[in-house]
């Protein structure tokens, strides 16, 4: 009874050593902490943020819609003038001028909206002689500059020498420098200087045109047909010669 006894305390006391041992080795052991997320020694941790809340739809802005670039039209080419313009210029203040007998004003004038054709140009001015003559006009500008000052003369007409036995063919050429004959025939060919004309002179009934060069011979000048254009080869000549007569230059 004895021995049970004892058996029973040394259980016993066996099982209360060991439960003070687990005690003591629950109390000693260190308590779990949550895991904390690792943060640079050199950064701050970003702060959590709320996510935004959406605006309502009335504030949403409305993504434009992709558009296609404007194309530019092609230029229109102007149409092409079809009346002409003249500016007319002259080397003599107030030079009259004027188109179809038409009076425009004093030159420099500028004649707008002209049907293209031809018409005729009129210009004078006191102290020198008139221009009139035939021009054409095209669609667009054309400029016109009448050179009074300057003596121009280009002139030319076939003719036939009169001689006292027989004739010649040839043509008479002039410039403000000169009068040419030139024929086949050398011996009356010549030339000379407008000024260096002892005559010069036009019979229209006659049909002829008489010329004298100073220290030379005389010739007789006639045409075929109608002797309008030998006067008015003469005309044209006559007016040069006395211009440069009076001491004027080409």
């Amino acid at each position: 009874m004895a021995v049970t006894s004892r058996v029973v305390v040394i259980v016993l006391g066996g099982v209360v050593v060991v439960g003070a041992a687990a005690a003591v080795i629950v109390m000693n052991k260190p308590a779990e902490k949550p895991p904390v997320a690792a943060v640079s020694p050199h950064e701050p941790a970003a702060p959590v943020t709320a996510a935004p809340t959406p605006a309502p739809a009335s504030r949403r802005a409305a993504t434009p819609a992709a558009t296609t670039p404007a194309t530019t039209p092609a230029a229109t080419p102007e149409a092409a003038p079809k009346l002409g313009t003249l500016v007319i210029e002259s080397d003599v203040p107030e030079t009259s001028v004027f188109i179809d007998r038409v009076f425009l004003g004093m030159a420099p004038v500028t004649a707008k909206d002209i049907a293209p054709g031809q018409h005729r140009l009129n210009m004078s001015v006191t102290g020198y002689e008139g221009v009139s003559e035939t021009i054409d006009v095209e669609p667009g500008t054309r400029t016109i500059s009448m050179k009074f000052k300057e003596i121009k003369l280009d002139e030319k007409i076939d003719v036939t020498h009169k001689h006292a036995m027989g004739s010649c063919s040839g043509t008479l050429r002039a410039s403000p420098q000169r009068l040419a004959y030139e024929t086949t025939n050398a011996g009356d060919a010549f030339v000379s200087a407008l000024t260096n004309l002892d005559t010069f002179q036009m019979d229209f009934v006659q049909k002829n045109l008489r010329v004298k060069v100073r220290d030379g011979k005389t010739y007789n000048f006639t045409v075929s047909g109608d002797a309008t254009a030998l006067y008015q080869f003469h005309q044209t000549v006559e007016k040069v010669r006395q211009r440069l007569l009076s001491g004027r230059r080409p």
